[in-house]
C-alpha cells in the first residue's frame, strides 16, 4: 500500500504590493492507495495550491509531504521515482497535449522515459492503455489531438497518466471542460481505475455532486483552511461548518444532477 501524507503544510506568497498572501493554513490528510478524496471548494480556497505542492511545483512554507513515511526528495532519482508514483490528470484536456503529436507519441513518450517495458512492447502497452481508457486503438493511436472530441482526450490524458504505472493520481477538475454528456462517462473511469488498480484518487473539484459520488472522504477547503472532512455522505447530507451548507444549497441535487447526467451519457465521445 502506498501511502502519501500532507502534514500539517501552510503555503504562504509574497505579492508585490499586497503583502503576504496565505494560501493553505496548516492542511493535513493522508491519501493511501484505493481509496478517493474528494477536495471540494470554490476558486481561490487553496485546491490548486495543494495540487502545485503534490506535484513539486511549489513548495510549502511550513508542513511536510511524506511518501510511505518518508519525506519526498527535492532532486535526483529520489525525485524522479516519487514523480513516476503519482501522476496528474489536468483540467482542460484541450490543452494538455500537444496537437502536434500523435497519440502514439503522447501515450509512448512516459513508457520510454521510466523505462516502463522494453522497446519491443512498446506498441502493445500503448494499445492496452487505450483499452484500459475504452478507446479503440485502431481507431485513435495515430491521430492527433485536435481529431478527437473532448471526452476523447481526456480519457488520452488519463492514459497518459498511467503509463507509469503510478500509485496514485491528482485529477484537478478532471471534468469541467467536458460537455454534460461526457463527464458520467470519464467520472465513471476514474472510479474503476482506483478499484480495479488500487489507485489513490485525489479529486479536485467545485462540485458537491460528484464529489459524494466518487470519494470515500470529502474535504471542504475555504479560504486555505480545511472547514470540514468526514465520509462523502456524512458531509454531503449532514454538513454541520456553514460554508458547506452553503455550498451544498448552490448545488444540484445529487441524485437528480446524476439522473441528468446518466440519461445525456453518450458513450465515450
Amino acid at each position: 500500500m502506498t501511502v502519501l501524507e500532507f502534514d500539517h503544510v501552510t503555503k504562504v506568497y509574497s505579492v508585490r504590493g499586497a503583502g503576504q498572501m496565505k494560501a493553505l493554513d496548516d492542511v493535513s490528510f493522508t491519501l493511501e492507495s484505493g481509496r478517493t478524496i474528494g477536495l471540494v471548494g470554490q476558486s481561490g480556497s487553496g485546491k490548486s495550491t495543494i495540487a502545485k505542492i503534490l506535484t513539486q511545483l511549489e513548495t510549502p512554507t511550513s508542513g511536510q509531504v511524506r511518501l510511505d513515511g518518508q519525506p519526498i526528495p527535492r532532486r535526483g532519482a529520489g525525485l524522479r521515482a516519487y514523480r513516476q508514483t503519482l501522476r496528474m490528470v489536468f483540467q482542460d484536456p484541450f490543452a494538455s497535449l500537444n496537437p502536434y503529436h500523435s497519440i502514439r507519441y503522447h501515450l509512448e513518450r512516459p513508457l520510454r522515459l521510466d523505462a516502463v517495458v522494453p522497446k519491443a512492447e512498446l506498441e502493445d502497452e500503448v494499445r492496452r492503455l487505450l483499452h484500459r481508457v475504452r478507446l479503440e486503438p485502431d481507431a485513435v493511436i495515430d491521430r492527433r489531438p485536435h481529431e478527437l472530441s473532448g471526452g476523447q482526450r481526456q480519457r488520452v490524458a488519463i492514459a497518459r497518466a498511467l503509463a507509469s504505472r503510478p500509485s496514485l493520481l491528482v485529477a484537478d477538475e478532471p471534468v469541467s471542460m467536458l460537455d454534460v454528456s461526457l463527464r458520467l462517462g470519464v467520472l465513471n473511469l476514474l472510479a474503476d481505475l482506483g478499484r480495479d488498480e488500487g489507485l489513490g484518487v485525489l479529486y479536485i473539484t467545485h462540485d458537491l455532486a460528484t464529489a459524494r459520488h466518487f470519494s470515500d472522504e470529502i474535504l471542504v477547503l475555504n479560504q486555505g483552511q480545511v472547514v470540514e472532512r468526514g465520509t462523502a455522505d456524512d458531509v454531503i447530507l449532514r454538513p454541520q461548518h456553514p460554508y458547506t451548507r452553503e455550498l451544498r444549497a448552490a448545488s444540484p441535487d445529487p441524485e437528480k444532477h446524476f439522473a441528468s447526467l446518466s440519461g445525456s451519457q453518450g458513450g465515450t465521445r
